[in-house]
């Protein structure tokens, strides 16, 4: 069964993981949650076996013994290490810096501005009496 997925009010959109509760029904469902808090783009809040650990993923490690996540922790200056084994449920409860920056929308801008780039040098060379 995955893991269940619990997205609550005021997340921005369905596309992105923001607002989003993953709790656990089996070992797959908690590495499918840390690996979407791992590619998610904003802070997470992890709830472990006596504690909620909040900061940012940057690393995991599944072949590690014991599999491990490191999280640079809200208000600490060292990364922490944590065993997947005692993550309980990660919370997408930061803002989602990659929503909406798609490659698409990425490449209609870089056009948008290649776009008016040509018509300013179209303009200039105009004034100048060069076309």
């Amino acid at each position: 069964m995955p893991a269940e997925t619990k997205t609550h009010p005021g997340s921005l959109r369905p596309t992105s993981l923001e607002g989003a509760v993953f709790t656990f029904q089996s070992e797959a469902d908690r590495i499918e949650g840390i690996d979407k808090a791992f590619d998610y783009r904003g802070d997470v809040t992890l709830t472990l076996r006596n504690e909620q650990v909040e900061g940012y993923m940057f690393n995991r490690d599944g072949s590690a013994v014991p599999p491990r996540v490191e999280v640079f922790v809200k208000g600490s200056d060292e990364p922490r290490i944590i065993p997947y084994a005692d993550i309980t449920a990660i919370a997408f409860s930061g803002k989602d810096t990659a929503d909406g920056k798609s490659w698409d929308a990425w490449v209609s801008k870089k056009e948008d501005e290649r776009k008016a780039e040509a018509e300013r040098i179209k303009a200039e060379s105009e004034a100048q009496g060069h076309l």
